[in-house]
């Protein structure tokens, strides 16, 4: 018997094999995007062919999708090669994010291809001068990851009325804005999360949406709450660094002697607990967040609706493996000696980069407060929670 591409047991392998050598290459090339800032168009397009910008692409316009856990474990894959590649990549499943936009403007986002590169910059709020087609828009944006790659940008514009007091986001193609490269930082330096500016431009209604409006689009991927999505596609990431970390303390790191003469760190008690220690806090942190995803996918497939408890797991277990994960490296590095002080150590980048994802505002401390207040029956103690 022949076996093709249709087998799925051949389409699996074949699969796997384009995702490792998509990741040998993001291993050569790691260092070139972090000098560089941002992750270069071009490897962008690899990940296209990993199928993760089709992933949240409504199936109506050619989406594969791809269940929430499958891809968070893709992207937390892809971090374990390279935080910054995994930021940019995880926003392959905010096009859910997009799900308010009229249908005729998602149909002529999606005519291309249903491969589309989405890239954001919300705060501050931008200037948005109503007009008889639509909005003139102007400002500055910070943090829009990802912008150097993008197909389509969203920047923040004010609600009104209309809105209920929530915001809009306006979408529009690259080149009607400028991109600062201003991105100066310690952690996930490749992400290229530079700024924007807009002048004068003109933008038709139809293509603004409400952040957090009722989805247009009746599948299960779009009843996923796309604030929490896009949470646990930014947390997912400090997973897969914290796993690089411990890889790099078990593999290589365990094996080096002291220059005092004192036994090699495997040697040492206190080190093989502390990084035992490590890896039962990662683990645990892990499966409960994989755990809290797997059940809210489950209900909505099953014709459910994920419902405020289950969303205050999703948000307090993305925080909590964030957090647990940075932790996870600060301990590695505090385990390791005067090694790790140099600038050519693995371990220092890969602290830079495990930072950097709990400081954002869906991954903040205050997601234990409003996960508590939901599981007591009160309101959730932060806007957006889901």
């Amino acid at each position: 018997m022949t076996l093709t591409h249709d087998d799925p047991e051949v389409a699996s392998r074949a699969s796997a094999a384009t995702f490792d050598e998509v990741l040998a290459e993001l291993a050569e090339r790691r260092d070139e995007f972090r000098e560089q800032r941002y992750v270069s168009p071009e490897f962008v397009s690899r990940l296209k062919e990993l199928g993760l910008y089709r992933a949240a692409t409504p199936e109506q316009f050619g989406g594969e999708t791809m269940p929430p856990a499958d891809f968070l474990k893709a992207i937390e894959r892809i971090s374990t090669v390279d935080g910054s590649t995994g930021w940019v990549a995880s926003f392959g499943s905010q096009l859910v994010y997009l799900g308010s936009l009229p249908l005729e403007s998602q149909a002529e986002l999606y005519a291309d291809g249903p491969d589309v590169v989405f890239a954001g910059a919300l705060f501050p709020i931008g200037q948005a001068t109503p007009t008889e087609r639509g909005f003139t828009v102007n400002g500055r944006w910070k943090f829009a990851s990802g912008c150097m790659a993008a197909d389509t940008i969203c920047v923040g514009i004010p609600g009104d009325d209309s809105t209920s007091g929530k915001p809009r986001g306006a979408l529009m193609p690259p080149h009607r804005l400028e991109i600062i490269q201003e991105w100066d930082v310690v952690g996930m330096q490749g992400t290229g999360s530079f700024d924007l500016v807009a002048r004068d431009v003109e933008v038709d209604r139809e293509w603004t949406f409400i952040r957090g409006g009722e989805s247009v689009v009746d599948e299960p991927l779009y009843r996923y709450p796309a604030i929490t999505y896009a949470a646990q596609s930014l947390s997912v990431v400090s997973a897969g660094v914290a796993r690089a970390a411990l890889d790099f303390a078990e593999e290589v790191g365990s094996g080096r002697a002291s220059i005092t003469g004192a036994p090699k760190l495997v040697d040492r008690a206190y080190y093989r607990a502390g990084i035992a220690e490590a890896e039962a806090a990662l683990r645990s942190a892990r499966a409960y967040f994989y755990e809290a995803a797997d059940e809210a996918w489950e209900t909505l497939v099953g014709g459910g609706l994920v419902s405020d408890g289950q969303n205050a797991h999703l948000r307090l277990s993305a925080a909590h493996l964030a957090r647990v994960s940075a932790d996870v490296v600060h301990k590695i590095v505090s385990l390791s000696g005067t090694a790790a002080i140099y600038r050519d150590h693995p371990l220092p980048a890969l602290l830079g980069d495990a930072l950097v994802p709990q400081e954002h505002a869906f991954l903040s401390p205050a997601m234990y407060d409003a996960a508590g207040a939901v599981f007591m029956g009160q309101p959730a103690t932060v806007p957006a929670f889901r």
